[in-house]
């Protein structure tokens, strides 16, 4: 798939020259650059306008709604424009039904509806609007459409899985850290209180218990706050950055269990995506791009264009894969299988069912793990709090006997 890039660069005589080449990948630019006898400082992919605002944000349910009424319109041969309009007025988004309105609109001026699609990237993707232009190429575009809504549907469910994954973890452990810091803040001070009042040496699991009690309720608690907020924003500001987001996401995929969910769910996107774009008739080297663009993690990401760029070389998809080290060695078999039978495809869509599954697998082992690790942590911690405050007490009582 072509992009415009922006360059600049020296020639011979150390002039500065700069401008724009429309190309597939950034090495056909730097080429094209040193054909002519300019030395490339410079070259980057032409940031693409987010196409007007038509209002309302659309979410994915609508379009798998939108997706399925008008598959089905055009299955019972209703002209696309027709469609459109009936669809514009009839959609309850009234933010797609304005979008809707816009594209009817570029349609019937002399524009393809992949095209018209692809001015609304903030509603249509990219991989969308390619797979409407394979199915408007192939006369098939209601089977494309169809297509389209049921993988739009299992990406929903992929993501519902993941926000699962990652909300439960996070709730408990927020539950457990303010249950802890409640009891240390505002019920340790009252015990306290009342053992200085009594005087003579407390015991040392309780002086620890104050201590830290005494930290939290003053200026420590403060700075613990204020640590814990400036590491959050740090974190973000870090992946705003290509070379911090590739680091963190490489982290990422190292941690013990939630690495390997993170890679359990990249496989499955990828496949899905990959085998969804082949079946519809979109070119390997463009659906690659598409997919790298959508993964969702810079290491996996570089890994596909890597992979992209072997294949426009003329290598096989299961050999660059291999060296990449992001995918497990299962799916590169099954891969180059589907390679050598003619139905990638097909294949590509069987492993991103079995790796929903893996998902789906992986995130009750996540939140199975969680609950009793958090039950151990709130009840040793809550546990040696109580016996670190009654020790004075039952010190009291035997002394009195």
């Amino acid at each position: 798939m072509a992009t415009v890039f922006q360059w600049s660069g020296k020639t011979r005589t150390g002039a500065i020259e700069s401008g724009e080449i429309t190309a597939v990948t950034k090495e056909e630019v730097i080429a094209q650059l040193r054909r002519k006898n300019i030395i490339p400082t410079v070259v980057t992919e032409k940031p693409k306008k987010a196409g007007p605002r038509v209002g309302g944000k659309v979410k994915d349910k609508d379009i798998v709604v939108f997706t399925r009424q008008f598959s089905t319109m055009i299955d019972a041969g209703l002209p696309l424009v027709q469609a459109l309009e009936i669809l514009s007025t009839q959609v309850e988004n009234k933010g797609l039904g304005r979008t809707l309105a816009a594209i009817k609109a570029d349609v019937e001026s002399g524009s393809t509806y992949a095209d018209a699609l692809r001015k609304y990237p903030r509603v249509f993707s990219e991989l969308y609007a390619n797979m409407v232009a394979a199915g408007e190429t192939g006369g098939i575009l209601d089977t494309i459409l169809n297509r389209l809504a049921g993988y739009i549907e299992k990406a929903m469910k992929l993501k519902k899985k993941v926000k699962g994954a990652m909300i439960y973890p996070a709730v408990i452990t927020t539950v457990a850290v303010v249950v802890v810091a409640v009891i240390m803040i505002f019920v340790v001070p009252t015990f306290s209180s009342m053992f200085i009042s009594l005087g003579g040496t407390l015991p040392l699991p309780t002086r620890i218990i104050i201590s830290i009690s005494n930290f939290l309720g003053g200026i420590g608690g403060i700075v613990s706050f204020g640590a814990i907020v400036a590491f959050f924003v740090s974190i973000f500001q870090i992946r705003r950055t290509k070379g911090g987001k590739k680091a963190t996401d490489a982290i990422a995929l190292r941690l013990p269990i939630l690495g390997i969910l993170i890679r359990k769910i990249a496989v499955a996107k990828f496949t899905r995506t990959l085998g969804t774009l082949i079946s519809s008739g979109v070119p390997i080297l463009d659906g690659l791009e598409i997919t790298a663009k959508t993964a969702g993690n810079k290491v996996v990401e570089y890994s596909i264009m890597d992979v992209r760029k072997a294949v426009s070389e003329g290598k096989t998809l299961a050999e660059p894969l291999t060296k990449s080290k992001v995918f497990p060695p299962m799916v590169i078999h099954m891969i180059a299988v589907g390679e050598s039978t003619g139905a990638l495809d097909a294949m590509l869509s069987k492993i991103a069912d079995f790796y929903d599954d893996e998902v789906d697998a992986a995130v009750s082992n996540l939140t199975a793990m969680m609950e009793p690790m958090l039950m151990i942590f709130l009840g040793t911690t809550v546990g040696f709090i109580v016996v670190a405050m009654y020790l004075p007490i039952f010190k009291l009582i035997t002394l009195i006997h």
